[in-house]
């Protein structure tokens, strides 16, 4: 085998394609506790695991939403025992303030590490640079290069330990570091035992490496067999050839065990990025029917327990899930977080406004309550009959009060309603008692006005009858329904004894007055005279009754007070009628005694 034969091999096994690994994603840390979130916190701190910086991150994003979850809850407490939400102060945790200060630690830790890695990998730039440089000069050497063979390889081998350098310039190196180990075998006439041996190593090395990629194969942890089939391709990088009847066939072998390898490792991914978007579809679902929620409907106590229930479920449901695509996990949990925390919040608010009504309403209710019982106090009567009934009304128009008080406020006040009633059931009865008594002493007395005799002296008769309806007058009420029935007999009997009464009087009247024209029939001026004064009086009677009848009128006859004033106007009017009866009755007897007197003059005998 030749020099370039060995160069050529080496470049091929250097320039082996390696796929790129994607990134661990962080472990599932919202399925931990705060206090198994903590203690991951203090291992990474501990143990300066630098490139962590993702897995810090979760952790503390995890720690918050634990830590504001039992903000809120505490302050949903707080404020269902009637506490102001503006006075909530929340307790201190000792766990967040030890967070806070573990990522502190880490930060700057981390800044440490990479401002130190940074200022590494351009030493290690400066290194191969000198050694590619020192390479060169022995590859350009062509007279003493054989005298150079073990430093040149010590010079490979360096450069092979050399391991980070700053990515704008590592092709660069590479390329150089192959160019010149090209160089150098070319112009290297080298010992074929020292070759042979050197390829047979390089055999070794390389079986090796395959048998441990083959163990990848089916390995658990893909992410760490995709890792450790990085290292193995750079070991493989650092190694040099081996003769070129093997050269092929191991290579391929190799790759071929990479690709089964690295196959496993995408699909793995593959399922990973399908999962996520799974969760993704999921998270977002959640989100939607949090936001469908309206708070504005949630006017009573049974809707916002629903409601808090679909929440804290679509809460359970959310833990349950993965992660979503990087690009979006974030995001949906800060819009889930948002409506979570926009729900709890209104439902403080509304228990708050719930119990400050309920307070408003319980100081209402109770003075109605003391109301009612100051009305059984005073006993029964027409205006306390009314004004429990406008309590009651009043009752219904006032809403609920807390859960603790309904019973008992709504209790008190219904004694006390139900003990008036009792007390106006028992006034009742005894006042029906009254009536009915009332109601024989009554017609009692009616009949006693029948039985006065016709043909009684009038005065007599109408000391009686005073008497009578004396009594009359003395007795209580009787039974509604007996009432007018009971009034019209009376007034019927008083009506016949003091029509008889009157009837006689007016004859008494009628023969008195014939006296008085017996007695003036031969003046006729007197009798004009007489004539002229009941006609005048007449007259007068007319306007009263006029004045009367205008006056009925303006009364309102539905109320008992109105229809007993139009009953006496009525009563006055018929006495004025009759009155003018029997003033027209005494002019005709006047008319009649002229006429008498005319005739008398014209039957008398002329004196001759």
């Amino acid at each position: 085998m030749t020099d370039p034969e060995i160069i050529n091999a080496s470049m091929e096994e250097v320039s082996a394609d390696v796929t790129p690994q994607p990134e661990e994603q962080p472990k599932n840390v919202h399925s931990m506790s705060k206090e198994e979130l903590l203690a991951e916190l203090r291992q990474i701190v501990a143990t300066s695991q630098v490139n962590a910086h993702r897995e810090v991150m979760a952790i503390k994003q995890a720690l918050f939403s634990l830590r504001q979850r039992e903000v809120n809850e505490e302050m949903n407490a707080f404020v269902e025992a009637g506490n102001a939400p503006e006075n909530f102060s929340a307790t201190p945790d000792a766990i967040e303030a030890e967070v806070k200060d573990l990522v502190m630690k880490f930060r700057q830790l981390r800044q440490t590490y990479l401002e130190e890695e940074e200022k590494r990998m351009e030493e290690n730039t400066q290194k191969k640079r000198a050694l590619l440089a020192e390479m060169d000069t022995i590859a350009a050497d062509a007279d003493g290069i054989s005298s150079h063979f073990q430093k040149f390889q010590e010079l490979q081998q360096q450069f092979r330990e050399i391991k980070a350098v700053t990515p704008s310039a590592e092709n660069e190196l590479w390329k150089r570091f192959q160019g010149v180990v090209e160089q150098f075998y070319d112009t290297l006439k080298i010992n074929k035992e020292l070759r042979d041996l050197d390829f047979k190593k390089n055999l070794e090395l390389k079986r090796r490496i395959i048998e441990e990629a083959k163990s990848l194969v089916d390995a658990a942890d893909v992410i760490e067999a995709g890792r450790k089939l990085q290292t193995l391709h750079a070991e493989w990088r650092e190694i040099g050839p081996v003769t070129k009847d093997l050269r092929e066939e191991i290579w391929e072998e190799f790759k071929e065990i990479s690709s089964t390898v690295n196959r496993r490792h995408q699909e793995y991914f593959e399922q990973r990025k399908a999962e996520e978007q799974r969760n993704e579809a999921e998270k977002t679902q959640l989100c939607e029917e949090a936001e469908k929620i309206d708070f504005s409907t949630l006017k009573s106590f049974a809707s916002w327990d629903e409601a808090t229930e679909k929440i804290k479920e679509l809460q359970a449901k959310w833990k349950t899930l993965g992660y979503a695509s990087r690009k979006v996990n974030n995001d949906l949990f800060a819009r889930f977080r948002k409506v979570c925390d926009a729900f709890f919040e209104a439902k403080a608010a509304h228990m708050q406004a719930t119990r400050e009504g309920y307070q408003a309403n319980l100081a209402r209710k109770t003075a109605l309550c003391e109301r009612a019982e100051a009305i059984v106090a005073e006993g029964d009567s027409k205006k306390n009959y009314d004004e429990v009934i406008r309590l009651q009304a009043e009752w219904k128009t006032i809403g609920s009060v807390g859960k603790r008080y309904s019973d008992a406020i709504w209790e008190r006040f219904t004694k006390a309603c139900n003990a008036f009633f009792a007390l106006r059931k028992e006034a009742a009865s005894a006042r029906h008692t009254e009536e009915v008594a009332n109601l024989q002493a009554k017609r009692e007395v009616v009949e006693a006005i029948k039985a006065i005799p016709a043909d009684i002296d009038r005065r007599e008769g109408l000391r009686q009858i005073k008497e009578l309806q004396a009594k009359w007058d003395s007795i209580g009420f009787v039974p509604f329904k007996n009432k007018e029935q009971l009034q019209s007999e009376y007034r019927e009997a008083c009506n016949a004894v003091y029509g008889a009464f009157s009837e006689s009087r007016n004859r008494e009247r009628r023969r008195n007055f014939e006296g008085q024209l017996r007695n003036i029939k031969d003046d006729s001026r007197k009798l004009g005279s007489e004539r002229e004064r009941l006609l005048r009086k007449i007259d007068a009677r007319n306007q009263e009754l006029k004045t009367y009848a205008n006056n009925l009128g303006f009364f309102n006859v539905k109320t008992s007070s109105g229809n007993s004033l139009v009953k006496e106007m009525e009563r006055k009017m018929k006495a004025i009628e009759d009155e003018i009866k029997q003033l027209k009755e005494k002019i005709s007897m006047i008319d009649a005694q002229k006429t008498e007197e005319v005739a008398g003059k014209a039957e008398a005998p002329v004196k001759g």
